[in-house]
């Protein structure tokens, strides 16, 4: 979907970055065409600040996005979610980066999550970026506990992991 997506936009890299920036931010647009966190405008001199764009960019993007009867209802309902990753340090918590090389590959959040789960691990938040949306999609499992050294072995000898990191 994201590559179909980035296509109809191919003739504008500016417009790309734009809609990167919306699917990576949770942002969505309203039916007036403004950028839209919930109900809360993001003002589009912000946002072209952000990713080095011209602010009218942002409206030609947002008026395509109208425009068009596939990309209205994705970006009229896309929404974001809290995420404890960023925030696992000040909150003691442990924060695991999974990197895959095959993320269609059913099971791998539950392998790894079963894997926790057996050691006795709490899993405080899950949060699996979509293959759909992301070049390089990743898994992140934010725990209670630190992760043990053997077990963080026993993740990354899975055959489906190719990377993994501790925040």
């Amino acid at each position: 979907m994201f590559d179909e997506i980035m296509e109809k936009f191919e003739g504008s890299p500016s417009q790309q970055a734009v809609i990167r920036l919306l699917l990576e931010r949770g942002f969505s647009v309203n039916d007036e065409g403004r950028v839209v966190s919930g109900s809360i405008e993001i003002p589009n001199t912000q946002i072209a600040r952000e990713i080095g764009v011209d602010r009218r960019v942002i409206d030609s993007t947002t008026d395509a996005i109208l425009d068009d009867d596939d990309l209205r209802p994705i970006f009229q309902n896309i929404s974001a979610i809290p995420s404890l990753l960023s925030l696992a340090p000040v909150l003691d918590l442990a924060a695991l980066t999974v990197e895959v090389g095959d993320a269609d590959e059913p099971g791998i959040v539950a392998q790894i999550t079963t894997l926790l789960a057996d050691e006795g691990i709490s899993i405080r938040q899950t949060v699996s970026e979509d293959p759909e949306f992301t070049d390089e999609p990743k898994l992140y499992i934010v725990t209670d506990d630190p992760i043990p050294g053997d077990l963080l072995n026993e993740i990354s000898a899975l055959p489906f992991v190719r990377r993994i990191s501790l925040a």
